[in-house]
C-alpha cells in the first residue's frame, strides 16, 4: 500500500487530481503520437459541437459545468487557433454562438478515431479489473452527493463533536 492509500479521504482530492493529470497526459501523448494537434482539455467543446451545429457560450458553460469566464477563455483559446468561430445570435445580440470552423471540422474528423479507441481501451481495462467496473457509477453518486450537501458544512459540524488529534497521533 502506498503513501496515498494509507491516508484515505485525507488525500482524496490529491489522488483524483493525480489520476486525472496522469490520464489526460496519456491521452495527450496519444494525440501527439498520431500527429494530431489536439489537447484533451478541448474535448468538451469539440464533443458538444459534434452533436450541435452551434452553442452559446452560456449553454457551453452550463453543459460542461464550468463558469462563464472559464468557458469564454476556452473559446478564446480555440478561436485564436482558428478551430472555432463565434457569431452574434440573430435573436439576441448579446449571445455569442460558437461553431467549428473548417479547420475545426477537419480536426474533429482526425480525433474521432482516437475517441473510439479510447472508449474501447477503457472498456477493456475496466472489464479486466472487476473493482474498476463500479468506478463511473461511484463517481456519479459522489458528484450527486456533493450537489446536495455542503461538504465544508458537514466537516465544520464534525469539528464541534470531535476531540482534536494531538501532534504525532495517527489519524
Amino acid at each position: 500500500m502506498n503513501f496515498y492509500e494509507n491516508l484515505g479521504y485525507l488525500v482524496f482530492g490529491s489522488r483524483l487530481r493525480r489520476l486525472s493529470e496522469g490520464f489526460l497526459s496519456e491521452i495527450n501523448k496519444t494525440y501527439q503520437a498520431a500527429g494530431i494537434e489536439f489537447d484533451a482539455s478541448w474535448f468538451p467543446v469539440f464533443y458538444l459541437l459534434l452533436n450541435n451545429e452551434s452553442l452559446s457560450i452560456k449553454e457551453l458553460s452550463d453543459t460542461i459545468g464550468v463558469s462563464h469566464p472559464a468557458a469564454s477563455q476556452l473559446v478564446a483559446n480555440l478561436k485564436s487557433k482558428k478551430l472555432i468561430k463565434t457569431t452574434t445570435c440573430a435573436d439576441d445580440g448579446r449571445r455569442q454562438l460558437v461553431q467549428l470552423t473548417k479547420a475545426g471540422h477537419t480536426l474533429l474528423d482526425k480525433i474521432l478515431p482516437v475517441w473510439e479507441a479510447l472508449s474501447v481501451t477503457m472498456e477493456e481495462l475496466v472489464t479486466a479489473e472487476p473493482e474498476c467496473q463500479h468506478l463511473l457509477p461511484a463517481i456519479t453518486a459522489l458528484e450527486n452527493t456533493f450537489r446536495t450537501i455542503s461538504l465544508s458544512e458537514k466537516i465544520t459540524e464534525k469539528l464541534a463533536t470531535l476531540k482534536p488529534a494531538k501532534h504525532g497521533q495517527v489519524l
